[in-house]
């Protein structure tokens, strides 16, 4: 079957980790149809995190909308250090778990 949805990047990325590392479980997904809806769930929560973590990790970084006015480049600098910061996290804690 088709699935309904395709897969974000922290699905695909839980899949490539299965796969390598933890074949077992993934042929046990695979073989009860169980791998997509569990893909689905961790990259829904994954982006789901990732929208709560970076407003809270760009104020700690200093991220203003006024830097984001008086020096664009600094302000884009700290967002992308922030969401790597945040991939970090959900790499340790959802997709490498």
């Amino acid at each position: 079957e088709q699935p309904e949805k395709p897969l974000g990047k922290y699905g695909r990325m839980r899949k490539a980790y299965l796969k390598q590392h933890r074949p077992i479980l993934y042929n046990h997904l695979l073989l009860s149809e169980k791998l997509y809806p569990h893909l689905l769930e961790i990259d829904e929560t994954a982006n789901s995190r990732l929208e709560q973590m970076m407003p809270q990790l760009a104020k700690d970084a200093g991220a203003t909308e006024q830097l984001k006015a008086s020096d664009p480049m600094r302000w884009v600098g700290l967002m992308n250090a922030c969401k790597a910061q945040a991939e970090e996290i959900l790499m340790a804690e959802l997709i490498h778990s």
